[in-house]
């Protein structure tokens, strides 16, 4: 084959397998955050941080989303519940066809809050359980207490009839319990586990020490493969590109079809889609590939 014509062979196979436009987003809406988490990519405080994105700013952006398509987008922080016009927010997103998602510590979450997530339109909450015990967890999320209000918001949801997943950040001092985690997901009634390879940036820097080995990450992600075919719910591991490798691997041997089952973007991609189909806005405006990825991409204040 001529390079030329393998040069069109590839980037036909990449076109193909590759996702063009935006998938899903993930917004800081703002960087305020009650807890202190150990391994927080942005180091947030419990501000407030000047210079944040106004109700206005939000909505025009929530247009420029609807206007790229059908994008999920996950309202994040810090914690988003300490924006006072999150529901605005969420409720404007919900009338534009958006799929509006959010990812929270669960601590701040009552009953009336998930009463009124789940009226602007709030299709899924995620809530990170880092531990199977207060000790554990709060450790991590650096405020006592954290554990609780984890799980008290979490049973808020459930009498709300808001649909909850769980998100784990994996280290070695609660790589003993993933399991644990998982059977506690499944146990409460999560829709869904995802689990988050630690990446050290911001706070994170200094629990470098805590990554799990190589040869943990690939013991680690085999056993949620095996999970993944027997669970019942929804499993899904996020910064871990070379969760494709173990996935495809796995199924070769299996003798099933690449594209057989499991999360739709682990069919769709080759692991990372940061700057492909997946990209980040921070609380000012700022675009990036993705939260951990300091790159600039653009400011959406300098482009209207």
């Amino acid at each position: 084959m001529r390079q030329r014509d393998k040069d069109e062979h590839l980037t036909k196979e990449q076109t193909r397998i590759l996702p063009s436009t935006l998938r899903m987003v993930a917004w800081e809406v703002t960087r305020s955050c009650n807890l202190a988490c150990l391994h927080c990519r942005a180091s947030s405080v419990n501000g407030p941080y000047a210079g944040e994105l106004s109700t206005e700013e939000c909505l025009k952006l929530v247009d420029d989303f609807a206007s790229l398509g059908n994008p999920v987008v996950i309202l994040t922080g810090g914690e988003p519940l300490l924006r006072e016009d999150i529901y605005t927010i969420a409720s404007y997103g919900t009338g534009k066809g958006l799929r509006m998602v959010m990812a929270t510590n669960g601590t701040l979450v009552t009953d009336e809050m998930a009463r009124k997530l789940k009226e602007a339109g709030i299709k899924r909450v995620s809530i990170s359980i880092d531990g199977l015990d207060a000790k554990s967890h709060d450790t991590l999320r650096g405020v006592p207490g954290a554990f609780e209000g984890a799980l008290s918001g979490i049973e808020s949801m459930k009498r709300g009839g808001m649909e909850f997943q769980i998100n784990t950040t994996i280290t070695r001092a609660n790589l003993p319990q993933v399991q644990g985690i998982l059977d506690l997901a499944v146990k409460i009634g999560a829709a869904a586990h995802h689990i988050f390879l630690l990446v050290p940036t911001g706070r994170g820097k200094d629990l470098a020490h805590q990554e799990i080995s190589p040869e943990e990450y690939e013991k680690t992600l085999n056993w949620f493969y095996e999970e993944d075919q027997r669970c019942g719910i929804q499993l899904k591991a996020t910064c871990a590109p070379h969760y494709f490798r173990i996935m495809h691997q796995r199924k070769k041997d299996q003798g099933k079809p690449r594209r057989e089952g499991g999360h739709p973007f682990h069919a769709m991609t080759r692991g990372c889609l940061g700057g492909m189909s997946f990209c980040f806005v921070s609380h000012r405006g700022r675009v990036q590939p993705c939260g951990y990825l300091d790159l600039d991409c653009g400011q959406i204040r300098e482009k209207r």
